[in-house]
């Protein structure tokens, strides 16, 4: 029986990403099993999103081969895709419930900063996600004949850059999330402070990023960047409505008090 390495830290990723979720919850006097039905309703939500993602801005192998859509055990999703493709499931899904929107997705953000560090290092044993060749001293060369990367020549360890830029996001979203001012500084924190790392390192991505926009940013770049100034907004709004006492909205649709589903 073979155990993929890439589908086994992605697997580790859900299942650290919703403990820690389950925890925050439990702090928080949230009902922790609403919140494991929404990590599994977003994980098959991000599934099919970031390989939908990575199909659109790479059709032309799954042109020859269709079937090569459903392999995903061999490399191709777009954090992105997922990422929109969970948000818009999640959405439904806290309206359905009547959960505190912003407070949720405060639970939700380090467990999924954490879980992607996993899953990027899934990525770097397959391959994928590989960086442009380089002399630097840290680089990495591939030499199996089934890695995505091409082999045997030296590459920006892209992968690691991702895997430890998220791990030090987790680190920055669950140091002070006790001390947060309104319901979403988590989240949105978390949005703006990806947004950037990913930006920077999609510099030294050396894969297919689709057709560049503008001429000078790849598709994850852009929305890395929209994301990020989108983030600064609602991070100012944010302080602005605590400063001045206005900040009891914080869920989707609902106000505090409206039946967040405590435990």
């Amino acid at each position: 029986m073979a155990i993929y390495t890439y589908g086994l830290f992605i697997a580790l990723g859900f299942f650290m990403g919703m403990t820690l979720a389950k925890a925050e919850a439990r702090r928080l006097g949230r009902n922790p099993d609403r919140i494991t039905d929404l990590c599994f309703f977003t994980l098959l939500a991000a599934i099919v999103g970031s390989r939908l993602f990575y199909v659109i801005t790479a059709p032309d192998a799954f042109l020859r081969d269709p079937v090569e859509v459903f392999r995903i055990w061999n490399g191709g999703l777009v954090f992105y895709g997922g990422f929109l493709g969970a948000m818009a499931v999640a959405f439904v899904y806290i309206r359905h419930y009547r959960l505190p929107g912003w407070e949720t997705a405060d639970i939700m953000a380090p467990g999924i900063a954490f879980g992607h560090f996993l899953g990027r290092i899934g990525c770097f044993f397959a391959g994928c996600c590989y960086g442009k060749v380089t002399d630097v001293a840290w680089s990495f060369s591939f030499y199996h004949p089934d890695s995505l990367a091409p082999t045997r020549v030296p590459l920006h360890p892209t992968q690691i850059y991702s895997a430890l830029s998220n791990l030090a996001i987790f680190a920055i979203l669950w140091s002070v999330r006790k001390k947060k001012r309104f319901d979403g500084q988590i989240f949105w924190l978390y949005v703006l402070v990806y947004g950037l790392a990913r930006s920077i390192i999609e510099i030294y991505r050396g894969d297919f990023r689709g057709q560049h926009i503008l001429g000078a940013l790849s598709v994850s770049q852009a929305i890395g960047i929209t994301a990020a100034a989108m983030a600064v907004v609602m991070l100012i709004r944010g302080f602005i409505r605590h400063r001045n006492g206005s900040g009891g909205e914080v869920a989707i649709g609902h106000r505090k008090g409206s039946g967040g589903g405590r435990g």
